[in-house]
């Protein structure tokens, strides 16, 4: 901790307005804290390890808000759980060379603000059997929960705008799918991670305390009154200025 490039504190007040974007649209913020950490120079190994335990923490309340307010759809998320929490654990086993780890977490990035500005008003509801949907379901999962285990992103990112896109559910059903499916594939990805790893509870408290508290109002928000679209622009903003900032870490990376 006593090498990193910003403080504690202020990383801390950056990951509350994070996790309370984010869990107001049943997201754990994996994507933001990720790029945050490696930008403010915390050790490649330790990042996942931190995103990870961060995610489980925002999405366990997001989860609790979302399921007491009915809007979970769990004949619509079990599939993707079926094959996303294996392959996060098996993501979680896997130790990437740092530059490798920055280039799959900025693609990552990239995709998700991609989806966010380009994507607009695509939504369509998807012409296939519940066979079709099953093979789709199963394809995605699988892919999200290993990206899950790798670089600590939880997935729900991808999964919330894909169920939405495809007409599979409504905006609060996708939004609790992605709670669920985040603290899942974080649980699972964490527990493979911690055999190979330790991570010290008490150096990272002002972020833990930071996350739950967005956490909590963020997920309380988005549950009851809080419009998607607003809070899409300001995860937006978010994701462009992670993508920026990390883009920079690569280019000093390659002495550019």
């Amino acid at each position: 901790m006593s090498e990193l490039l910003l403080s504690p504190y202020f990383i801390a007040a950056l990951f509350f307005f994070v996790a309370l974007a984010y869990s107001s649209v049943g997201l754990g913020g994996g994507s933001s804290y990720t790029a945050l950490l490696a930008i403010a120079g915390f050790n490649a190994a330790a990042i996942p390890m931190i995103s990870l335990l961060l995610n489980l923490l925002v999405t366990s309340i997001g989860s609790v808000n979302f399921i007491r307010r009915r809007h979970a759809n769990f004949r619509l998320l079990s599939p993707f759980l079926l094959s996303s929490v294996p392959m996060a654990y098996l993501g979680g086993a896997l130790q990437l060379p740092q530059e490798f780890f920055f280039l799959l977490l900025l693609g990552s990035l990239l995709f998700a603000a991609a989806r966010i500005y380009l994507w607009k008003d695509t939504g369509f509801r998807l012409r296939a059997g519940n066979t079709g949907k099953l093979v789709i379901s199963l394809a995605a999962g699988a892919v999200l929960g290993l990206l899950a285990g790798v670089t600590g992103i939880g997935g729900g990112i991808f999964l919330v705008p894909l169920i939405i896109i495809l007409g599979l559910g409504t905006v609060r059903e996708a939004a609790a799918c992605g709670a669920i499916f985040i603290w899942l594939n974080s649980l699972a990805g964490l527990v493979s991670r911690l055999q190979y790893n330790a991570i010290d509870l008490l150096e990272h408290v002002p972020l833990i305390v930071a996350v739950m508290l967005g956490g909590l109002l963020g997920s309380l928000l988005g549950s009851t009154r809080l419009s998607r679209n607003a809070m899409e622009k300001i995860l937006g903003i978010i994701i462009l200025l992670a993508i920026v900032f990390l883009g920079r870490e690569l280019l000093v990376m390659q002495g550019l």
